[in-house]
């Protein structure tokens, strides 16, 4: 019903609700980068002795009791793939609170290979993910039973694909025979091998990008032959560039000329229709102006003069017929100019 107030809870179930509405979160607002675990461990909350089952993880803990997952790697080029797979890690349970190990250059160079990003810098980009409560600086390779305890760990979160690494076919072996393994789902499509990968295909291009903006070759590592060939090319290029856009605006000229052409030629049509349209109207068989043609001509008739046929004495005795004007008098035809000659 509207206007009614929800009953307000108390004590520990109050901070469970207001936890599980953060979504677990440790941290108190998103304003601030997760914090640092310290070296010693974690402290200010139970012994690890008191770890929960998989099912009270599931059902829901109290508030001040938040169940600690840990996720560790390396996150070389921190992209979606890593968040994505912290955000799993981060609602496993009602009650979660992430805990992120970062491993440093060190092994990581020694297990895996060489990196783009620093330690200190792969640090950073963890503890700015929405996702993360804690960060572990310089994380084992492998998790021993001593480094969960120190860190409280109840369950330690990855995908389920065995990692073989550091001579052992899978590293959480160990954490799944104990029950503490829980499972997240790998993104495909995007990894740091895959966004390494494009780089070194497009090697040129993003030489040729860098050196545009301002880096030299030596910060480069490019050679003096190189970096000239990639000059003249950025010229042709832009060459290119310049001819294409004049082919489009050519084009584009064109068109236009076409589509007035077309324009005028189809208005042309129009008005030639229009004016053929009047002209028959005016003139045709059944217009005004034959009309008035015939008034004019009923009106002529009726005011000109008729001639009747008279006949004329010729030397002979004989007559002719012709046609004299009814004005005229009986009588007054010899020597008349008006006198018409006719057939007989």
């Amino acid at each position: 019903m509207a206007g009614r107030r929800r009953p307000r809870t108390h004590g520990a179930a109050a901070q469970q609700q207001q936890q599980r509405r953060r979504g677990g979160r440790g941290r108190q607002s998103l304003s601030e980068a997760a914090g640092f675990a310290r070296p010693e461990g974690s402290e200010g909350q139970e012994a690890h002795g008191d770890r929960v089952t998989l099912a009270q993880a599931r059902r829901g803990t109290p508030g001040h009791r938040p169940v600690r997952v840990y996720a560790d790697g390396i996150f070389d080029l921190f992209h979606s793939g890593h968040a994505r797979a912290l955000m799993q890690a981060k609602n496993l349970f009602p009650n979660t609170q992430l805990v992120v190990g970062v491993c440093s250059d060190a092994l990581t160079h020694k297990y895996k290979g060489n990196t783009v990003m620093t330690e200190d810098e792969r640090y950073e980009a963890v503890r700015h993910c929405r996702y993360v409560d804690e960060v572990v600086r310089d994380a084992p390779w492998t998790l021993s039973p001593e480094f969960l305890k120190r860190h409280r760990i109840d369950f330690v979160a990855h995908d389920d694909i065995p990692y073989t690494s550091a001579g052992s076919q899978d590293v959480y072996k160990h954490i799944k025979e104990a029950g503490m393994f829980v499972s997240t789902q790998r993104t495909e499509g995007i990894s740091t091998s895959d966004l390494i990968t494009r780089i070194v295909r497009d090697y040129d291009v993003y030489v040729r990008r860098n050196l545009q903006r301002g880096y030299t070759a030596r910060e480069l590592n490019v050679g003096f032959i190189k970096e000239k060939k990639y000059r003249l090319q950025e010229q042709v290029d832009k060459m290119k560039e310049r001819v294409q856009t004049l082919e489009e605006k050519s084009k584009h000229l064109v068109h236009r000329v076409e589509e007035k052409s077309q324009d005028l030629v189809f208005k042309w049509e129009e008005k030639s229709r229009e004016l053929i349209a009047s002209f028959l109207e005016l003139f045709g068989p059944e217009g005004p102006w034959v009309s008035i043609w015939q008034k004019c001509d009923i009106s002529v008739r009726k005011h000109t003069p008729q001639k009747v046929p008279v006949r004329i004495p010729t030397r002979q005795g004989a007559t002719e017929q012709g046609t004299v004007p009814t004005h005229c008098s009986p009588g007054a035809c010899h020597g008349c100019p008006l006198l018409i000659k006719g057939d007989g």
